[in-house]
Formats: structure tokens, sequence, C-alpha cells
């Protein structure tokens, strides 16, 4: 899990990322094509790391940690809107205060209820494994799934930065990495 394209880069010379197909070491191979994603600020150019698998040879792009999968807005946007939704705010709302088109936040929400049982089990698991006392920070149940699901996010990130001693990273930005980029993206988590 990490957060930094320099420390990628270093792990992807040392050959200690592995394909996440084989298993076997990844390698550099290139760029992938730069993108702009919506921050909070403004427009954030990226320009994700392609590698090639040494066994398989398989290639992979290497997402940053803000950017999720099929998505043109930073992570933590996206999770600012299901914190607030979580909260009981509507699209609309949500829309507003964060700049985005309605069919946008409208989207992210859907996709979010439709997954967030299985999110919400993954995340729980997440931070059991990582917390020193799961009992002491496990989530009482919010209410309903979505809400359920965006607490355990909040606990696993707890757990997270304790164990990794990542306590400046922003929950969102774990989030992203601990699912490489996946958390609104088809088939994650699988059933």
């Amino acid at each position: 899990m990490e957060t930094t394209t320099a420390v990628v880069e270093q792990r992807l010379v040392e050959g200690e990322l592995s394909c996440p197909g084989c298993g076997g070491v990844l390698a550099r191979w290139g760029w992938g094509r730069a993108r702009r994603l919506r921050g909070r600020a403004g427009l954030v150019e990226v320009r994700p790391r392609r590698a090639r698998c040494r066994s398989c040879e398989a290639t992979h792009i290497l997402l940053p940690v803000l950017s999720l999968v099929r998505r043109a807005d930073v992570v933590e946007v996206v999770g600012a809107g299901l914190e607030l939704a979580a909260a009981g705010w509507g699209c609309r709302r949500i829309a507003e205060r964060l700049g985005r088109p309605v069919t946008t936040v409208r989207g992210w929400l859907r996709c979010w209820s439709r997954r967030a049982g299985r999110a919400a089990a993954v995340f729980t698991a997440w931070l059991v494994a990582l917390a020193d006392d799961p009992a002491a920070v496990l989530p009482a149940p919010a209410g309903s799934p979505f809400r359920d699901a965006v607490c355990a996010v909040a606990g696993f990130a707890f757990a997270a930065r304790a164990r990794l001693g990542m306590l400046k990273v922003p929950t969102w930005l774990l989030v992203s990495a601990a699912c490489h980029g996946r958390l609104l993206a088809p088939g994650w988590p699988s059933a």
C-alpha cells in the first residue's frame, strides 16, 4: 500500500511489486496516457506508470492512489460525497457542495449502494486483521448498509494508520490503495 509515486518507482526498480495475475515480479514498462482528474481545488494531471510482469509478460497500469478506476474525480472527492450521503445528504445537495454534476454524484451513490454490504464486510475484515484489539474499534451498526460501509471504511483507515504508521495519510487515499483503486469499479468486491 503505497501513497507516493517515488516509493512505487523504487519498489519497481527493486523488484518488490508483484503481478496481480501470476504473482511474478513487475518491472517498469513506460507510461500510460496522461489524464486529468477533478480534484477539490481544480484539475490534477496524472500520468500512470505502466508495468510488465517478467513471468507472464502481462502489462498493468499502476494508478496513483488519488485516482479510482473509471472515475474522473479524485478519491477524496468521491469519498467526501459518500460520507455526506451517509450523513443524510441527498445527491443534489452533495453535488452542489462538491461542485459536481448531479448525475455524477448519483452514479457514485448508486454504485456504492449496490456494493455496500460486500464493501462493509471487506473493510471490516481488513480492520480486524490490522487492529490490535478489533473489539475496541469495530464500528457499531449505523442503520443502513450504505452507512455501515462508510463506517467500516473509517474504521479500516483508523486501524491502518495505527498499524502502518501512516498517521497523516488521508482516509480515502488509504482506501484507494487498499482496494487498488477499484472502490467503485465493476466486480469489486467480488461476491
